[in-house]
């Protein structure tokens, strides 16, 4: 199943199906096989693996070669600094995920609450007349009450 609940057709590639072999994956980078196997190594980059535990990259797996090449090789950063900054751009990704995971939830709620709150009016008795303030006054009220009379009197 996907990530919206559907069954996934087990034969659809997707850019995380893994595919390239390593020669396949290292033209495709334009990077050595060996260059592959030491990004690996250090958890640059982590292909899926057969059974044979061969190294098998997906199309995501050859982006991100792309862009640890660009930012060892053209901004001059070292591979750990490389790795940092891969888990940090994936740290922020999933909390953009969980941050519009949870903002799906706060309108689902907030929806919620305005049938609620629609219920709750329309169920209402239409026979209420509006409150209408009274105006005080500054008048004195006093009452006494009747005397009781004796039954002799």
């Amino acid at each position: 199943m996907d990530t919206s609940g559907r069954r996934r057709n087990p034969y659809e590639l997707t850019e995380e199906t893994p595919v390239y072999v390593i020669s396949v994956a290292a033209q495709l980078s334009g990077l050595h096989p060996q260059t592959l196997r030491q990004y690996d190594r250090l958890g640059l980059v982590s292909p899926d693996r057969t059974a044979g535990r061969g190294r098998r990259y997906s199309a995501r797996d050859i982006e991100l070669l792309r862009q640890v090449q660009q930012l060892s090789q053209d901004e001059g950063v070292n591979l750990a600094g490389v790795k940092r900054i891969i888990d940090l751009e994936n740290q922020v990704a999933a909390l953009q995920a969980r941050v519009a995971e949870l903002q799906d939830a706060l309108d689902g709620a907030a929806a919620t609450m305005r049938q609620r709150e629609a219920a709750v009016h329309a169920s209402y008795r239409r026979d209420l007349v509006p409150y209408q303030e009274v105006q005080q006054t500054s008048a004195l009220v006093v009452w006494r009450p009747k005397r009781q009379q004796k039954q002799g009197d």
